[in-house]
């Protein structure tokens, strides 16, 4: 791969690590002391929370460690630390979780793919969306990135008019389709909370 290149792929990989970093923020904005100044207890739910801040934190790191290797240009270490992230233990049946998975495998597939292994992106991006449960921003995403793992499919066709290179572009088409309802369905439903609100 070219510096040129593998520049413009690290830029563009960025942009998906800086979405997890500002969902993942949290800890600093806490207040231990509410506002006459008394340190407050914390309640069962902070204690629940604990876990899910935990992994959160976790997922953040090897964002930080991913992104620090995509500057240096090394992909191998960067998959590698993106692939951890699909190792952590979140509480159950958090959508929080879930949102950190799907764009990790949304951001694994785009490095398999700079690194030249579409058959290993095509694979990540369909485990995420097997394992998705609702929609949201990240499985739209998702579903975004699998029609570009279809744009790279099609673009390693020497004919771009080859049958083959067509159905993939056409399926590109179709997963950025499907990207869009789950993002309109979204705004719909925002919409209508909006109106719904006090």
């Amino acid at each position: 791969m070219s510096r040129r290149l593998l520049a413009v792929t690290v830029a563009t990989l960025l942009t998906g690590v800086a979405l997890l970093g500002s969902c993942t923020g949290g800890d600093e904005d806490r207040d231990p002391a509410d506002r006459s100044g008394r340190t407050t207890l914390p309640e069962a739910e902070d204690q629940l929370d604990e876990g899910l801040m935990l992994a959160l934190g976790q997922a953040k790191n090897f964002h930080r460690k991913a992104k620090v290797y995509m500057t240096d240009g090394n992909l191998a270490e960067a998959i590698a630390a993106v692939r951890q992230i699909l190792s952590i233990e979140f509480p159950p049946g958090s959508p929080e979780g879930e949102d950190v998975r799907l764009d990790a495998h949304a951001l694994l597939a785009k490095l398999l793919v700079a690194s030249g292994d579409v058959e290993g992106a095509m694979k990540a991006v369909d485990q995420g969306i097997a394992a998705s449960t609702r929609d949201s921003f990240f499985l739209a995403n998702l579903h975004t990135v699998k029609g570009e793992v279809h744009e790279a499919i099609a673009a390693g066709f020497a004919d771009p008019q080859a049958p083959e290179a067509i159905a993939a572009r056409r399926a590109a088409i179709s997963e950025y389709d499907l990207s869009i309802q789950i993002n309109e369905r979204l705004q719909k439903a925002l919409a209508e909370r909006l109106k719904a609100a006090p």
